[in-house]
């Protein structure tokens, strides 16, 4: 749970470049200090015509203190965004870069992120051929031995035509998991899931990774309404290993096994993530 007083700070980056119809530049908001956390908006242009604007909220943090992947494991809370404020905005999809196990008090652990890191933004216009101004509300959990909650209040205005690279965000996109399948790659994936059916159900996941590197497995149900516990390690050996993860922390309601798990494999500076059928 969080603990500590609110913050609120605003940050406002307008940038009034509309005259030319492809400005060749990328955008950034003003840092916004939280305390133990600085964050900002970036903004680029679309990777190709006919796709996405591109952008991301930057966040980085005081040593020692960590903030949340979209599932935060054993305790905290995930990122808000509130972009409703926002005009010629169509949709926003949050890209999330592969994430790492953080042990807190109490045996537990979290997922989330250490130092630095920026979650890549895919924005969609109404209208590509107008401005989309950017408006967000960030609602964020920073934490050590306690949690602090801070909110940040963004304005970034992307100009029609934006084109040009950001390197920060280049990297960060490329720490995106990539889509893949259960048993389509040999050297590096998800290799099975399957039920196992008890009085303390678990679902068993083989995986195979690159040998010599760190790795790590997180699973998710199949909606955000699950609190599945962090996957345990049983055994590994020459680039296989094997993963039990307890059926526990079904919703209100729902049935006493999902169908389906999201599984996010993590080795080294490769990520992919799966959803495996638990037939």
């Amino acid at each position: 749970m969080l603990s500590g007083p609110h913050s609120l700070f605003t940050g406002l980056a307008l940038a009034g470049l509309f005259l030319s119809p492809a400005v060749a530049i990328a955008l950034e908001s003003p840092w916004i200090d939280t305390g133990k956390a600085t964050v900002r908006l970036l903004a680029a242009g679309p990777a190709a015509a006919r796709t996405p604007l591109r952008a991301g909220i930057e966040i980085r943090l005081a040593r020692g203190w960590h903030t949340y992947w979209r599932y935060p494991g054993d305790a905290g809370v995930p990122p808000r965004f509130d972009w409703s404020g926002s005009h010629n905005l169509a949709a926003v999809e949050v890209r999330w870069p592969a994430p790492e196990r953080i042990p807190v008090e109490g045996g537990l652990e979290s997922i989330g992120y250490h130092d630095n890191v920026i979650l890549p933004l895919s924005i969609r216009a109404k209208d590509p051929s107008l401005p989309v101004s950017l408006r967000l509300k960030l609602d964020i959990g920073v934490c050590e031995k306690i949690c602090i909650p801070a909110v940040a209040m963004f304005a970034l205005d992307i100009p029609a035509g934006l084109s040009g690279n950001e390197p920060a965000l280049d990297a960060a996109e490329a720490r995106v998991p990539a889509a893949a399948r259960v048993g389509t790659n040999k050297s590096f994936g998800v290799l099975a899931a399957k039920l196992e059916r008890g009085k303390e159900p678990r679902a068993l996941i083989e995986v195979v990774v690159p040998v010599g590197k760190p790795f790590d497995l997180f699973a998710e149900g199949p909606s955000d309404d699950w609190a599945l516990p962090l996957p345990k390690r049983l055994e590994a050996s020459n680039g296989r290993a094997r993963f039990a993860i307890p059926i526990d922390g079904a919703p209100a309601g729902g049935g006493p096994t999902p169908s389906k798990l999201r599984l996010t494999l993590v080795a080294g500076s490769e990520a992919v993530e799966v959803v495996a059928p638990l037939d």
